[in-house]
């Protein structure tokens, strides 16, 4: 070990080692992009930390000699995650704003992440591939140039030809990176995706036109998005003109993604499982398939649960490549949700989430996770799908029941109800309202699904007449977000850009990262140096 000394000079005092207390918070907090001496004074038996050579230059001091333990490099935010992330998607930061549904990650986030050197994606679901088609245009217009940005593919049972359409729509505009949210299986939409664009470059590697996210949350889904496209999926999207036999080809050489996001307990379709549980089944799960195939394991990033520095942290302690977040951005300035939905969103707590009926996947029993407090809307879901369990048909609904429900619900009969409905389907899938008039069950559905569906775009607008109808997607990770903004800068709804939301989950990452490092030197770093506040940061 090397000996020490302590600082002399009265000028130097503010550098001088700290060993406890307040000063040791203070310097470990903002040292995160320092080099850091971890220090011993021999005499005190303490263990502290000293920034500058000098301390270890050997000279007398009134407090005898330090040894000197070790050296902390300069650290970063940005390092936090997969350097090779940065380096395929070109960003500076391994973090990703997620894809909330119906435009509610909306153009203006995309630009705002893509601009502050982070990947976000546009939330297509729920929109009209003509929506789609205007948002990836505005997007190409406003970042020309850039591959830092992407759109959401999600999964259709129900509506297979729009999935498919949606996915025409992004290869067609060349947009640079898809994230596939909510599959349960491959399909030929997110297959034609993935595909589309392959090609070599002049050594022979194989290189992508599309980058392919997989946002997964079961294993036996991830090893299909982790391995090569089947090849009967490949000789259809061929047979259709939809790729072409070299794309086949070399597509049939490559797993479908190289980004696996591993969904935890999150807003919106979720299992609900513990990042801590899943995380490590999902990196182990890739390494196994990319030996199998002899290619390169996926990226593995996590979601679901991220609205603190503290568990951005812990994500990345834990090996995740990037972080992603989603219920919390829906409180950015940015997002396309109304100011009375983010109300709601600044009152939630923890437990102030349930899970509900979802509306693209509605006859299949699916659920999601939506915010429970100051809304009616997850009882009276839940109820709409008690009923089409019991029932065949509108008609066969008991005359009580269908008066509660004309009354408190839809609010209107459901003669009117279906005509409103059909005159959707007509427009959105003309397929859906053929099959409705001849399937009795099928209309009902559709009419309980046109409830759920306009759940969300009133909560979106801020309609005033169905504020207790609001549906809003919402994880536990609002409520801890809540707590951890409360008497901050961030309190302040027009201070929640998506930008500064980020910036201070991963600047706060950083500095609990660096204070378990220390911790782990042997340093006694007090719990409040792991409580990073939020602060403006350029």
């Amino acid at each position: 070990m090397t000996t020490s000394s302590l600082y002399t000079d009265e000028a130097a005092k503010d550098r001088a080692p700290v060993f406890s207390g307040d000063p040791l918070v203070r310097r470990i907090q903002d040292s995160v992009r320092e080099t850091v001496h971890i220090v011993r004074d021999r005499a005190a038996h303490a263990v502290g930390i000293a920034f500058d050579d000098a301390t270890l230059s050997g000279r007398p001091t009134p407090h005898g000699s330090l040894d000197h333990v070790g050296t902390l490099p300069p650290s970063s935010p940005e390092w936090l995650g997969d350097r090779a992330f940065g380096t395929a998607h070109g960003v500076r930061f391994p973090y990703v704003a997620g894809e909330m549904a119906n435009g509610i990650a909306t153009t203006d986030m995309v630009v705002a992440m893509a601009a502050a050197g982070m990947l976000g994606f546009f939330g297509a679901a729920g929109l009209e591939h003509q929506r789609v088609e205007a948002a990836v245009d505005e997007l190409t217009r406003r970042l020309p140039g850039r591959r830092n940005w992407g759109v959401n593919l999600i999964h259709s049972p129900g509506e297979p030809g729009m999935e498919e359409r949606v996915a025409a729509v992004l290869t067609e505009r060349g947009v640079p990176i898809v994230s596939a949210s909510a599959f349960m299986s491959l399909t030929p939409a997110v297959v034609h995706c993935s595909a589309h664009g392959l090609t070599t470059d002049r050594s022979g590697r194989i290189t992508r036109g599309t980058r392919l996210f997989a946002k997964v949350s079961r294993p036996e889904v991830a090893e299909q998005f982790l391995s090569p496209a089947p090849r009967d999926i490949l000789n259809a999207l061929v047979a259709d003109g939809r790729i072409t036999s070299e794309e086949a080809q070399l597509a049939s050489q490559v797993p479908i993604a190289e980004d696996l996001t591993v969904e935890a307990d999150s807003g919106g379709h979720t299992d609900n499982r513990p990042l801590g549980v899943l995380l490590p089944v999902m990196q182990d799960l890739a390494a196994t398939v990319a030996a199998r195939f002899g290619s390169p394991p996926a990226r593995v990033g996590a979601a679901g649960g991220l609205g603190t520095p503290q568990a951005v942290a812990a994500a990345f302690a834990a090996g995740a490549a990037y972080a992603v977040t989603g219920t919390v951005n829906q409180s950015a300035t940015e997002a396309g949700l109304s100011d009375a939905g983010k109300e709601l969103l600044a009152s939630a707590d923890i437990a102030d989430v349930c899970m509900a009926p979802a509306s693209d996947m509605f006859e299949l029993g699916v659920k999601l996770q939506v915010l429970r407090r100051g809304t009616l809307f997850a009882g009276r879901a839940a109820r709409l799908y008690e009923i089409y369990q019991a029932y065949d048909s509108l008609a066969a609904i008991p005359a009580d029941v269908r008066a509660r429900l004309e009354r408190d619900i839809l609010r209107q009969s459901f003669d009117e109800a279906w005509h409103t409905t059909r005159a959707y389907w007509l427009v959105r899938d003309p397929a859906e309202a053929e099959r409705a008039e001849r399937d009795p069950r099928h209309r009902m559905a559709l009419v309980f699904r046109s409830y759920l569906g306009r759940s969300s775009r009133w909560a979106i607008s801020g309609e005033p007449t169905r504020r207790n109808d609001y549906q809003i997607w919402c994880g536990p990770a609002m409520g801890a977000f809540n707590r951890w903004t409360r008497d901050s800068f961030l309190a302040r709804p027009e201070n929640r850009s998506v930008v500064q939301i980020a910036r201070n989950l991963m600047e706060g990452a950083a500095v609990i990262t660096r204070a378990q490092q220390l911790r782990t030197f042997g340093v006694a770093v007090p719990a409040a140096a792991f409580d990073f506040r939020p602060r403006p940061l350029s």
